[in-house]
């Protein structure tokens, strides 16, 4: 965030739900959101009513069109599309709560750059995460901090918010990068995306407040999470991660060496003229003084 940024006391709220055939879940959820500035919903290529269901219920929703496929690729374009001051993402399977939102936002009004949401402190909880996803998710946990030296609870969860203006500084895929040809996903546009954002917050020195949030059940439909895959995507993104914050440290190191480099005075010249060992006078060439020498003589 740049120094001389000067936030609103009371900030403009963009609510960003990615969703994929939601629109029963959309049904619930979408009228227990409280008054805020701007709700963008990431459609991504539903097949049912969600894009309908959305407009029926709330005729000003902004509708997004993600360009490529994966949760990340959703939120890249939705964040895109924020005018907002306050980003909030928030899940559309009736899992986040909507009571919790004020809490998110105070968070950052008290001086927070990012609130990160956690299932592990004082308020959090979860109806839904099995022992497995809870022993995988603690352990991914515990390795993202000894490697990127974070103290983070609640690596994967997905309930954040964060200052729109800092969205320069972790740099996601741009939503106008073309799809692959061969039906994969570009890194980051998966189920990682929470722990790229984690990441580069932390990267990026952002001042980061964790708020207890309690995790619902999903109430119609089916996850698109896989715990095994999408938790290899997680383990290899804190190492891609890390591996970016230690090549752009680097790339900052010599940036700042150059500028100093460059701010550095020349050295003066030296008086002494170099193939006659003669010495000149302050401001005056050897050749001026050797003619001045023979007017002397």
């Amino acid at each position: 965030m740049p120094a001389t940024t000067v936030r609103p006391a009371d900030p403009r709220v963009s609510v960003v739900i990615p969703a994929r055939n939601e629109a029963r879940n959309l049904e619930i959820i979408l009228p227990k959101l409280p008054p805020v500035y701007e709700v963008i919903l990431v459609d991504g290529n539903s097949v049912d009513d969600t894009v309908a269901t959305a407009q029926r219920l709330m005729p000003d929703i902004r509708v997004v069109h993600q360009t490529r496929k994966g949760k990340g690729n959703a939120l890249a374009c939705g964040f895109e599309a924020v005018t907002g001051d306050v980003v909030v993402m928030f899940d559309a399977d009736c899992s986040a709560d909507p009571d919790e939102i004020p809490k998110f936002v105070q968070a950052l009004r008290d001086g927070a750059d990012v609130a990160k949401g956690t299932r592990y402190a004082h308020g959090g909880g979860s109806d839904d995460i099995t022992i497995i996803r809870n022993l995988g998710n603690r352990g991914l946990n515990v390795l993202c901090n000894a490697i990127l030296g974070t103290r983070y609870s609640d690596l994967c969860y997905g309930y954040n918010a964060f200052w729109a203006d800092t969205l320069p500084a972790i740099a996601l895929l741009s939503s106008t990068l073309p799809k692959p040809t061969d039906g994969s996903m570009l890194w980051g546009d998966g189920f990682e995306i929470e722990t790229v954002l984690t990441c580069r917050w932390s990267a990026a020195e952002l001042r980061i407040a964790e708020v207890g949030s309690h995790e619902k059940l999903r109430v119609h439909g089916s996850s698109n999470l896989n715990a095994v895959t999408d938790g290899i995507r997680v383990l290899t993104s804190i190492m891609h991660e890390r591996r970016r914050a230690s090549e752009a440290k680097t790339r900052a190191r010599i940036a700042a060496r150059a500028r100093t480099a460059a701010v550095l005075p020349t050295p003066p010249v030296s008086p002494v003229d170099a193939p006659t060992g003669e010495i000149a006078a302050p401001g005056v060439t050897p050749a001026v003084a050797r003619a001045l020498d023979g007017d002397r003589a």
